[in-house]
């Protein structure tokens, strides 16, 4: 019988990659994330609103925060959303996720995205946001006919 093998951390998978030739390697040949799979904008709208309505929040021991990324590596930028999504963080847009999660993680996904990008050269760039739910409140949403503000009921009307 064989070992069962430990998957690799991800740092150690990107190690790996660019220890095999990443900055020459040809692009891949298939789809960098399953996009298909990636929630329709009701569902995200969703998501955020239940993020928004979370009171029990307590900034000592969770983060909110979004993880935005430009990274020109397709190999990279895959292993950097499984990454994302094993951590619990949101996919919001096709390089946009949201997390609502302790600390300790919010650290370790600073530390680990900080490394990735000490990897290889590159012109990506990563930014983590911080955000309060107070500001996430005041998120508007533009296109794809969602009126979030109805959403919301941020929208007060008076009829006569």
């Amino acid at each position: 019988m064989g070992k069962d093998k430990t998957p690799l951390h991800y740092l150690e998978v990107l190690r790996k990659l660019k220890n095999s030739g990443l900055e020459h390697s040809p692009e891949v040949n298939r789809p960098t994330g399953n996009l298909d799979a990636l929630p329709t904008l009701e569902e995200r709208v969703d998501f955020l609103l239940g993020v928004i309505g979370n009171k029990k929040q307590s900034t000592d021991y969770h983060m909110l925060f979004f993880v935005m990324y430009d990274i020109e590596s397709d190999k990279v930028r895959y292993n950097v959303v499984k990454y994302l999504e094993r951590m619990g963080c949101h996919r919001i847009q096709k390089s946009i996720f949201l997390a609502d999660l302790v600390r300790e993680k919010y650290d370790a996904i600073r530390n680990d995205l900080a490394e990735v990008q000490a990897l290889y050269d590159n012109h990506d760039s990563i930014i983590i946001c911080p955000v309060s739910t107070e500001l996430l409140n005041s998120m508007k949403i533009i296109g794809k006919t969602i009126n979030i503000d109805v959403i919301t009921k941020s929208k007060n009307t008076l009829f006569f």
